[in-house]
């Protein structure tokens, strides 16, 4: 009788902390700073759509969607615990731990860049950007890194150009009211400004002129990410299951009206989609840190001074932390 009691009181207190175990699970909570905003980019969607269709709250996390207004505050945001996961330039994070011995690493990646230089004026070419005031984000950040390269394919120095840094949709409007003639833009941008009556010109897209260039990673605390992993592998479960849905044909009427919070309208976000799912641009098999590409820029940062002298440049596996990825795809099955 004695035995049982006691068989029967420890099985309860497995229940209860089995219990106790999920009710944490299901309240954890994470900051998510996506990329630019309000109003975001496009590539910023993929938080929207896990969370419209519920797949962080499906694998028991509970995320709040924040907006800073680029991807450098972002990954800044990261750095002093406003954030808890930030949308970040690939560039940017290799600078950060490089330079500074960051406390982040990179656990979900998106290696195809959609920036482009554009302009107004379809006689100019990349060359004609000298003396030239060009629009970028942020003094330093991705579409001035993007800017950089682009100009190096024609043997331009940024140097050599009036970096302008204004949120994108001022860059666009300057750009319809001939206050500036060029602009490193997203590819869904142009046909906002194509429908206020400016044809754009493709100068250069940064995914032909640099093949191995490395757009966007997710980034986490590294510290945070050892101390509290399984939410973050709950995060990630989230984020895979909003790329497959992202890249899956029959969702695109779904995906576009929630893009839509880019300000974009509808059809020009399922426009936009015919053109970022074929180049893989949410990964949606994998984690989207392709080893030759990172490495390809953790080089570049190197030639190009952005990682300072002294400094030894990160390497890939301190950069990447692939191992919270696979768990989390493991949880949501392939």
């Amino acid at each position: 009788m004695l035995r049982k009691a006691l068989l029967t009181a420890l099985l309860t207190a497995i229940g209860v902390a089995l219990l106790a175990s999920a009710a944490a699970a299901q309240s954890t909570k994470l900051k998510f700073g996506l990329i630019a905003g309000p109003p975001p980019i496009f590539a910023a969607i993929i938080g929207y759509v896990a969370v419209d269709q519920g797949f962080f709250k499906k694998h028991g996390i509970d995320v709040e969607l924040k907006y800073p207004e680029s991807g450098t505050a972002a990954a800044r945001a990261l750095i002093a615990g406003d954030i808890d996961v930030a949308q970040a330039p690939s560039p940017l994070t290799i600078s950060q731990i490089s330079n500074a011995d960051a406390d982040v690493v990179a656990i979900w990646g998106m290696p195809q860049s959609s920036h482009l230089l554009a302009s107004t004026d379809h006689n100019a070419g990349c060359k004609n950007t000298v003396g030239q005031p060009v629009g970028i984000d942020v003094i330093g950040g991705a579409r001035a890194n993007s800017l950089r390269l682009i100009l190096a394919s024609c043997g331009v120095k940024l140097e050599d150009v009036q970096q302008i840094a204004l949120p994108s949709t001022a860059t666009m409007q300057a750009m319809v009211a001939d206050r500036m003639k060029f602009g490193i833009l997203h590819f869904d941008e142009i046909p906002v400004i194509e429908q206020q009556g400016k044809p754009v010109k493709n100068i250069a897209r940064l995914v032909d002129v640099t093949p191995d260039s490395h757009f966007l990673v997710l980034t986490a605390r590294k510290s945070d990410v050892e101390k509290n992993r399984d939410a973050y592998v709950r995060f990630l479960a989230g984020i895979i299951e909003a790329a497959r849905f992202i890249n899956d044909p029959k969702n695109a009427d779904r995906v576009a009206e929630i893009a839509t919070v880019t300000t974009r309208s509808k059809e020009q976000a399922k426009n936009a989609l015919t053109f970022l799912n074929p180049i893989g641009y949410w990964p949606a098999n994998d984690d989207g840190l392709d080893q030759k590409k990172l490495e390809s820029v953790i080089e570049t940062m190197v030639r190009i001074g952005n990682i300072r002298p002294g400094k030894t440049p990160v390497t890939y596996d301190r950069l990447v932390d692939r191992s919270v990825w696979r768990d989390a795809a493991a949880m949501v099955g392939q």
